[in-house]
């Protein structure tokens, strides 16, 4: 259904979700200090005053001007009172306090979608003249196996584009087919062998005994592994290599990428998943410059996010990092 045709945004649909949870929070505050203040005159009222002779009204103590019954009463109506009025107040702040954020991420999302669109027709255009150039060669020629490159890499491209249009989805993930780990692994190792090459570095993997599978998109995925590997490489110095490992539990697959450069340094490890952050101090490739915008690593916790997963950097030093991406398992 086109975005049109939904009587409610997305985002609006999130924020108010949002506000109503800060509401709900405010409210079990104020509810707990006002539970307290009763809690507080219960004891007091219950302390002069037996709570059988409370309930006779022929036995009426009165302590100040006013009976103990009333007091408990009124100590109720201006309790629930209370409470539905934080309650009501904390909403509508909250609400108004987060309505511009409805207005940043349309934008956002309207920006992403429109650029993934205008990008699928000339991409669709490059991959039929491949196309049509491979089906020219002939069989000996030897270009041919570049161009077949070439077309498989266009056509990862498109899937790309098109991965970034589905995931302007507020909702979570829930793909219907499962990935294998051990291809989605070789297809990224694949893509990445050329860059890797440019560096001097290998790009090595290792697997579990029995091959697993993942509930996320093949080219969520595959996007997820060729960021961190490429991450890998820029940090990691000439001639070495960068492990690519796997390891299966009963519920989740870890993909856990390792290199051996110098560290991350300039920035706390558990703020390198931040969009645009990035360190000072980190240089391409063991030494050669910056490592780029700080936007890679941020997609890759959003594509992890989105499909149930987590990624963490679980060691670093200055013998290398490993980062470490944890997905569901899924049945074949």
């Amino acid at each position: 259904m086109s975005r049109g045709h939904d009587p409610i945004d997305p985002d609006a649909r999130l924020v108010r979700r949002t506000a109503f949870r800060v509401g709900l929070w405010i409210t079990i505050a104020v509810s707990i200090l006002v539970i307290a203040v009763l809690v507080a005159a219960f004891t007091f009222v219950f302390n002069q005053v037996p709570f059988v002779d409370l309930l006779d009204r022929q036995h009426h103590e009165e302590m100040v001007d006013i009976g103990g019954l009333d007091i408990l009463v009124g100590g109720v109506v201006i309790g629930i009172l209370a409470i539905v009025l934080a309650g009501t107040l904390g909403l509508l702040a909250t609400q108004r306090a987060i309505a511009p954020l409805v207005d940043a991420l349309s934008r956002q999302r309207r920006f992403v979608a429109d650029a993934s669109h205008e990008l699928r027709t000339p991409l669709a255009i490059l991959d039929a003249r491949l196309q049509a150039l491979q089906r020219s060669l002939a069989a000996d020629d030897p270009h041919r196996e570049v161009v077949a490159e070439l077309r498989a890499d266009s056509r990862s491209l498109i899937a790309v584009v098109d991965d970034l249009l589905s995931s302007m989805d507020v909702a979570p993930g829930s793909p219907d087919t499962a990935v294998s780990v051990r291809e989605a692994v070789e297809a990224a190792r694949s893509s990445m062998q050329m860059l890797a090459a440019e560096h001097a570095v290998h790009l090595a993997a290792m697997y579990d005994a029995d091959d697993a599978w993942v509930a996320v998109p093949e080219t969520s995925l595959h996007r997820a592994l060729v960021a961190l590997i490429d991450n890998a490489i820029k940090h990691s110095p000439a001639n070495d290599v960068v492990t690519i490992s796997t390891t299966t539990t009963r519920t989740h697959v870890k993909f856990a990428v390792v290199d051996h450069g110098a560290g991350i340094r300039g920035i706390a490890p558990d703020r390198v998943f931040d969009r645009f952050a990035r360190s000072s101090e980190a240089l391409d490739g063991g030494g050669s410059g910056r490592t780029g915008f700080g936007i890679g690593l941020s997609l890759v916790q959003d594509t992890a996010g989105r499909f149930g997963g987590t990624v963490e950097v679980t060691e670093t030093s200055a013998q290398g990092t490993t980062l470490t991406i944890s997905l569901p398992r899924a049945k074949a």
